[in-house]
């Protein structure tokens, strides 16, 4: 793995690259929203990405400069799911051959994308078996490159181009906090990179499950600290066991405010995407609107552009979204 430290310049880079390739995508906002924020608000709208969330742009950026000679045999990729997702669409875009390691219980609509995409989806049980040795032993009887979903600078600069065009798009508009769902940290070291290389002053916020908080804790220690549990939470692409390493070298400098929501305001979040915007948004996708409106006095009048990272969402479980009680998000 390549753990060079990505630099601002670096997410500019990615920006020229993705030109063209990634969606811009919207940013949407309502009264009704602002109303309940507290504040005025953007959704920067990534579920509406190539691959269905943002980790497309990190993907993209990283596969394009594979070194095909060197690696063969194409690369590996472990994730929960839109990563390795995002990863078997960049390289069938690309022509390169992808295997995705992915746990037996990552959603089904997430597995079946990654299929259909070419790749070879190897699964793993999270609770007894570790998917970076899965991917190192793949890669040691092979010439793949292994492409982590944090710890390489390429995909943390991809990642960070969401806010880029965010802050881009609204440069006429003083934004104080750009907000961003949190799992192994690789989007909001993006950001926080992003946020420098646009020269904004906003400060940049993580967004994490309830139950996993390890950034936030992480922050507070000055250590990468675990979470306590592997499973246990709808927000299946932020149950990352730890935060990755070179996301949280920045991340620990840079991040001003870790805020947390638990399964039912998330599910809230995503009726009251559906409802108010017209957006179908995944639970790891909905943590940052979701914690924004259980924290109305967070914002305070400020204005804040609140990335929705993912859409990759069984229908099961978003029709269990919509069926969540309660008109209004409550802290």
């Amino acid at each position: 793995m390549n753990l060079r430290r990505p630099e601002p310049a670096d997410v500019l880079d990615a920006h020229e690259r993705l030109e063209g390739i990634a969606i811009r995508t919207p940013l949407l906002r309502s009264d009704e929203l602002d109303a309940r924020a507290g504040g005025k608000v953007f959704v920067k709208c990534e579920n509406l990405q190539r691959s269905g969330a943002f980790k497309f742009r990190g993907a993209y950026n990283c596969l394009s400069r594979l070194d095909r000679q060197a690696y063969p045999g194409g690369v590996v990729a472990y994730s929960t799911g839109n990563h390795g997702q995002a990863v078997a669409t960049v390289g069938r875009m690309l022509g390169i051959t992808s295997t995705i390691v992915m746990p037996y219980d990552a959603p089904s609509v997430k597995i079946a994308k990654a299929r259909a995409q070419g790749a070879q989806v190897v699964l793993y049980d999270r609770h007894t078996e570790q998917r970076e040795k899965i991917a190192a032993r793949i890669a040691g009887a092979n010439p793949v490159a292994i492409i982590p979903p944090g710890d390489d600078p390429f995909v943390i600069a991809g990642q960070g181009t969401a806010a880029g065009e965010a802050l881009q798009a609204l440069s006429g508009t003083n934004v104080d906090v750009v907000l961003v769902p949190c799992g192994g940290g690789g989007l909001a070291a993006g950001t926080c990179l992003a946020v420098e290389a646009f020269r904004s002053r906003a400060e940049v916020w993580a967004a994490e499950p309830l139950a996993f908080n390890d950034t936030k804790r992480s922050l507070a220690s000055g250590q990468r600290e675990k979470n306590p549990r592997l499973d246990g939470s709808i927000c299946d692409a932020l149950l990352a066991p730890t935060p990755a390493v070179l996301p949280f070298a920045i991340n620990r400098e840079r991040l001003a405010r870790v805020l947390v929501a638990d399964d039912r305001q998330v599910l809230e979040a995503m009726r009251f995407a559906y409802e108010e915007l017209r957006v179908v948004v995944e639970p790891g996708g909905a943590v940052g609107l979701a914690a924004l409106l259980a924290n109305p006095e967070a914002l305070r009048g400020r204005t804040a552009v609140v990335v929705a990272s993912g859409g990759n969402v069984d229908t099961g479980l978003f029709m269990r979204a919509l069926q969540s009680a309660g008109n209004r998000v409550a802290a």
